[in-house]
């Protein structure tokens, strides 16, 4: 068992996530954390230490609301831009393997973005709040939602993840068990502290606080040239660990959690006997059975290859099949639940535009190749349903060898759906388990209609990509769900979808000459168009004309709001100013007529005071809500300049985000309009 080699407590509370290390003097290791008495500033919510791409300088890059900005040691404002959301983690890590770290975001939005400088090089769209980001080694990272998930991705793939009912406080990379390789530390909300194996999540070492872990940092903090990794925990209680030795051979769990995998592997025998004499009693079914797999609650699960089976272009799967372990099949039995070995499973997509647009929704229908029944379907997809998984089952009276399912996904994102069908007979006492997987496309909630259905949009982006005419079908067919009879087929073309979601319109319209353009009122669908065209050609660079005279009337309004809540906070803090100078007077007033035992005057004096200080109180109030107003529309300015960026590729697009900035800091509003359409500030 691996114990902390010191502990001590604070006499102050910590805040979560508000822990680190460092040498004031340049010597001695310091650990920092912050206190519930306050906060340092506004609109700062995480905050890393270190150098970015090629800055020459260190930064201590801070991210707010919607905001990115960078500071030298001087305090000087090197690098700024702007994210999808309020940011709430940030982590330096070489992303792309150049010897450069790139900059990994966590934000509101659930995203993780990944900036190299001010260009976002990759974006991961996760299904929570992303809380926490720490770099492993290499391009591998771990990251922390807010529903308690943690894991490991290596570039853009998840390379493994878990899922608790505590939430994930902090992360840290540490080689806990001195095998060369970082483990992810985890402090949890409950007070465990656990390290998982960076390559499979298995947990390798863990501890309790008596409290939630505030913080996990690491140091030499006892300067005895050893790194300590430190825990901290929000009661104040620090303890600091040691690697383990080599001659542990990485096994630092204690006996308990020993004991614990003993029962656990004899649960395991105890159900692979199960199966055993399941598979005994199955063996009368007759040669077309294979069976394997292990006891799961009282059933025992079984298989059967089907082959050449393919379902909407998916691979080969298997079938699997679960059997009640309390009825024992006979021949009749055997012959109720055994399906025909041809049987297949045909799935389709489509969407349903309904009676009104709460009714609109995209439809997977799945049904059988003959007269069997479905009697259930588990669907596994991320960011679609609320815990992830969804189970439709049909009462007894509506079972039949097809079903349709709404799905309603709430972003424009590609999304693999995960299916396991449970197909037998209406008597079957034991019933097949068809396995696949399919992908709804990006843009799944936009229903193809005519274009004399609908006026077209008046907002528009319009831009010219050099590609061949067929790749173009192509990338529309892969995206959005196009019903068998529609022309397109060939360019030119123009495309009128109505959205599933608000009956909004999209007109998208290409030209022979590689001219395309996307009407939409909706200025982060087009921004997610151009996004999605620029991946799929392979786009670096691209410019476009955009104008959104909707969008862009409401963030005039938005900015001319700024300018009259900066006012007013000027204002009021110059009112307090004035009123803590009076305070201060009338208290020495006060004061001093006790001292002459001028009862009268003290009592008038003190009743001034508390006067005073209703008007402060009120002032105060007054105060917060202006600054939570001027925090809202902030967020709306950062918010507009990402999504013009997202207009553009490469280049362009941080031309426009720094051209943006540029504009409002010299309050030129009619420049940055002209900006978000052209791209570009005028010579």
């Amino acid at each position: 068992m691996l114990l902390p080699v010191f502990t001590l407590k604070l006499r102050h509370k910590i805040s979560p996530r508000m822990v680190a290390i460092g040498r004031y003097d340049g010597t001695h290791p310091c650990l920092a954390a912050a206190t519930q008495a306050g906060k340092v500033a506004d609109g700062a919510n995480a905050i890393v230490l270190g150098t970015l791409g090629d800055i020459a300088p260190p930064l201590a890059i801070i991210g707010g609301n919607c905001a990115l900005q960078g500071f030298d040691h001087e305090g000087n404002d090197l690098f700024w831009t702007v994210t999808g959301d309020n940011v709430h983690s940030l982590a330096l890590c070489d992303f792309d393997g150049d010897g450069k770290t790139e900059l990994l975001v966590g934000s509101e939005d659930f995203d993780i973005r990944i900036f190299k400088e001010d260009e976002i090089v990759a974006e991961m769209t996760e299904t929570e709040i992303v809380t926490s980001l720490c770099p492993m080694y290499g391009s591998r990272f771990g990251y922390a939602l807010s529903n308690g998930t943690v894991g490991v991705y290596d570039k853009t793939a998840r390379y493994w993840r878990i899922k608790s009912k505590n939430h994930a406080m902090s992360i840290h990379a540490f080689d806990i068990n001195s095998d060369g390789v970082c483990e992810l530390i985890t402090g949890w909300s409950n007070g465990k502290v656990d390290a998982r194996s960076d390559r499979t999540g298995e947990v390798i070492f863990k501890d309790n606080f008596s409290s939630a872990v505030a913080g996990v940092v690491e140091g030499d903090y006892r300067m005895d040239g050893h790194v300590q990794l430190i825990c901290c925990s929000v009661d104040g209680e620090i303890r600091g660990y040691l690697p383990g030795t080599a001659e542990m051979k990485g096994n630092l769990l204690d006996t308990s959690v020993e004991q614990d995998l003993i029962r656990e592997l004899s649960q395991k025998k105890q159900n692979l006997l199960l199966e055993l004499r399941n598979y005994e009693e199955n063996t009368k079914v007759g040669p077309l059975w294979v069976w394997w797999g292990s006891a799961v609650r009282g059933s025992a699960v079984a298989g059967l290859r089907c082959g050449g089976a393919r379902c909407g272009g998916a691979p080969l799967w298997q079938v699997f099949a679960v059997a009640e372990l309390s009825s024992p099949l006979n021949e009749a039995d055997g012959q109720k639940g055994i399906i025909p070995a041809n049987t297949k499973l045909q799935t389709a997509l489509s969407v349903s535009l309904g009676n009104d647009v709460q009714d609109a929704h995209a439809e997977l229908s799945i049904s059988t190749s003959n007269d069997t029944i479905i009697r259930a379907v588990l669907i596994f997809a991320e960011g679609i349903f609320v815990g992830e998984s969804h189970v439709v089952h049909p009462s007894i009276h509506n079972l039949s060898s097809s079903i349709c399912i709404p799905i309603t996904p709430p972003k424009d994102v590609p999304v693999d759906l995960h299916l396991k069908v449970f197909v037998g007979y209406r008597s079957s006492t034991q019933f097949h388990v068809f396995e696949l997987t399919r992908q709804l496309p990006r843009f799944t909630m936009y229903a193809l209609t005519s274009p004399d259905a609908a006026s077209e949009p008046a907002s528009y982006v319009n831009f010219i990509i050099a590609e061949r005419a067929q790749r173009m079908v192509t990338w529309l067919n892969q995206n959005f769900l196009l019903p068998e009879d529609n022309n397109i087929q060939s360019v030119p073309f123009q495309a009128c979808f109505t959205s599933l979601r608000n009956g909004g319109q999209l007109y998208i319209k290409i030209k022979s000459s590689g001219e395309i353009t996307v009407n939409t009122d909706d200025i982060d669908l087009a921004g997610d168009i151009i996004q999605s065209m620029a991946s799929f050609f392979a786009i670096e660079d691209l410019q476009v004309e955009a104008d959104f005279p909707v969008y862009f009337e409401e963030l005039r309004k938005v900015l001319v709001k700024v300018d009259e809540y900066h006012s007013v906070h000027q204002k009021l803090s110059a009112d307090m100013a004035d009123n803590s100078n009076l305070i201060r007077s009338l208290l020495v007033r006060a004061e001093d007529a006790r001292l002459m035992r001028d009862m009268k005057t003290m009592k008038n004096r003190y009743m001034e005071l508390y006067d005073l200080n209703k008007d402060l109180l009120n002032g105060y109030k007054i105060r917060c809500n202006n600054h939570t107003e001027l925090l809202g529309n902030l967020k709306a300015v950062n918010q507009a300049i990402q999504r013009a960026g997202r207009l553009r590729v490469g280049k362009p697009k941080n031309q426009v985000i720094s051209a943006c900035r540029d504009a409002i800091r010299s309050n030129n509003i009619n420049t940055l309009f002209r900006i978000m359409r052209v791209g570009t500030a005028p010579s």
